[in-house]
């Protein structure tokens, strides 16, 4: 009686995991889109893990537009017909309020600029280029015998620090560039289309 029991668990094990792989094969095969990989959410706002759980985007997807709103620590990523995609939550500049003037004040821009780059060896894992400075950036800097300061990035974690994810969204740590996850910027690297428009507000 015990060994009719022992097998019929072994059987009942067997089936079980043959259903789980068949699961994961035809997920996997149908282009379901999983979640990024983003690491600890704990201590993050409510709105900060509800995002970082969003699904990955389908690999055809085309973002055409980034909308950067400073002072929510986001970013939208829209397709060419303006519909909403998704939004990743994004670390700043050290001192983030206001418009970048100078090199080393700390400040992400503010205004139009486009996507102008991409490294896929950045020091930062990858990173897509802004455009900033325009010419009227340099101007003014010019004006006040200084400089714009340039090298303004997406991009993800320094290499070699992938694993603090999610947690890097407790303070604004960049010199003025635009912070997201390395499992991000892996997506936002292949999704977004050269020369695409970034506006970054407040």
């Amino acid at each position: 009686m015990m060994k009719k029991k022992t097998a019929s668990v072994l059987f009942g094990g067997v089936i079980f995991l043959l259903i789980g792989g068949v699961y994961v094969f035809f997920k996997h095969e149908s282009g379901t889109p999983e979640s990024l990989s983003i690491g600890n959410t704990a201590g993050l706002s409510a709105r900060q893990q509800s995002l970082l759980r969003q699904p990955a985007l389908p690999a055809d997807s085309e973002i055409a537009k980034l909308v950067v709103r400073k002072a929510d620590r986001e970013m939208d990523a829209y397709d060419a017909q303006g519909r909403l995609l998704k939004t990743y939550p994004v670390a700043l500049g050290f001192n983030p309020v206001g418009h970048k003037q100078f090199e080393g004040d700390g400040k992400t821009p503010e205004g139009r600029y486009i996507i102008n780059d991409r490294n896929p060896n950045s020091g930062y894992h990858k990173n897509l280029g802004v455009s900033y400075p325009n010419d009227a950036d340099r101007a003014y800097a010019a004006a006040q015998g200084k400089s714009a300061g340039g090298d303004i990035k997406i991009h993800g974690m320094r290499n070699g620090m992938g694993a603090i994810g999610a947690q890097h969204l407790h303070r604004d740590w960049t010199h003025g560039c635009i912070a997201v996850t390395d499992g991000e910027i892996d997506e936002l690297f292949a999704l977004v289309k050269p020369q695409a428009e970034i506006e970054i507000l407040p």
